[in-house]
């Protein structure tokens, strides 16, 4: 290879990495248009650390038994927002945690059945998860709202009641 064209290798190489990196170096931390940071960011710290002892201190006080730990909340109830989320080997991960420390994986089986039946959430809203988990962890027999304003009887023409899916006999 000549040496002209070795130069104008090395000369894109080097443009192409400039470039490529200056993304990087247009961002900088100041908000667009003036705009204030995330209230999440902006918190107190210290009043972050006393709402979570509040909570631990009403997991304890509302749940009888070892699921009312601050351990057993703590854990159990990241494992039941990893489980929604679908990230299920950390929720293993945490749920060997969870277990070593004696906590009761009937009270996960019931937060998460509870956190299901109400349905969808708005996944760029992670605080309405996390308000959902920590409802179902304090109280796993919570009724969804619609459910809980609904008439109690149901139809025993629907599929739920007949135990078929899409028409069929077969189980899933």
């Amino acid at each position: 290879m000549s040496i002209l064209s070795r130069v104008s290798i090395a000369a894109l190489l080097t443009a192409a990495s400039v470039f490529t990196s200056m993304p990087g170096f247009a961002q900088s931390g100041e908000s667009k248009n003036g705009e204030k940071a995330p209230p999440a960011l902006a918190a107190d710290p210290s009043k972050e650390a006393q709402r979570g002892a509040d909570e631990f201190a009403e997991a304890s006080r509302l749940i009888n038994g070892p699921a009312g730990n601050p351990e057993c909340t703590w854990l159990g109830r990241r494992v039941v927002g990893l489980l929604w989320r679908d990230d299920m080997d950390t929720a293993f991960r945490h749920l060997d945690l969870y277990d070593r420390f004696g906590c009761p994986g009937q009270h996960i089986q019931a937060s998460f059945r509870c956190v299901v039946r109400q349905g969808n959430i708005d996944p760029k809203a992670t605080q309405s998860l996390n308000s959902r988990v920590h409802a179902c962890w304090l109280n796993p027999s919570t009724l969804p709202a619609a459910t809980a304003a609904a008439s109690p009887t149901t139809s025993a023409t629907t599929p739920a009641a007949t135990g078929t899916v899409g028409g069929s006999n077969t189980a899933r």
